[in-house]
């Protein structure tokens, strides 16, 4: 009987000290952040920063100031990233666009559009190389300058063509940024240079002629 009872303990004992063993440590971790490269593959990184990855040879491009970076962060302030979102203005989808945008890269049928995550970011991306041929002579003549107070960058003189068109950024250079130019909700072109500067955006061509067959 007491052979029984030393040999089921000792029984007892392995299995939980084999349990203990395998038990997982109550580690806090970083938050995950999708990286998206722009020809479609994805990289999945615990960090945001790339001085996190000191020995990381892959060429991918880090959320802070590429591309990616640029589309997520205008899509924020546009619609929080909806791609269904409709505004009292009927401006439509992740980025906003207004009708005239869409038909100047293409785009006709605005039901269509809403409905088509995909066709949103090739719109983006159109509307940006349109914008950068037509703003070209100001991206060249005022990058790097600071007028009234804001620093000039590409980025942000594409951000602010994207909130107000073309021609408002021209006006606004033209008045060497002294006279206040704001969209229907009030939100002006100097606030999005200065929000959206920096980005490297040496990756969209300027082309006159981009446009979408939808």
């Amino acid at each position: 009987m007491i052979k029984k009872w030393y040999f089921y303990s000792s029984l007892i004992v392995i299995i939980t000290f084999l349990s203990l063993g395998f038990k997982p440590f109550n580690l806090k971790t970083k938050p995950w952040f999708l990286i998206e490269k722009t020809d479609g593959s994805e990289y999945l990184l615990p960090s945001q920063e790339k001085d996190d990855y000191p020995n990381l040879n892959l060429n991918i491009p880090y959320t802070g100031n590429h591309l990616i970076g640029f589309k997520e962060a205008v899509a924020f302030k546009e619609s929080q990233g909806k791609y269904r979102l409709v505004n009292s203005l009927g401006y439509m989808g992740k980025y906003q666009f207004g009708s005239k945008a869409l038909r100047a890269i293409g785009i006709h049928n605005d039901k269509a559009f809403l409905k088509d995550p995909a066709l949103q970011e090739k719109a983006f991306i159109a509307l940006l190389s349109k914008n950068k041929w037509i703003l070209r002579n100001e991206i060249e003549k005022y990058e790097g300058k600071v007028i009234n107070g804001v620093e000039i960058t590409e980025s942000g003189i594409l951000a602010a063509a994207h909130l107000g068109g073309a021609g408002s950024v021209k006006n606004f250079f033209k008045n060497r940024g002294n006279k206040r130019f704001r969209d229907a909700y009030g939100t002006s072109l100097r606030s999005y240079m200065k929000a959206f500067g920096g980005y490297d955006l040496s990756f969209i061509e300027a082309d006159s002629n981009a446009t979408i067959n939808d």
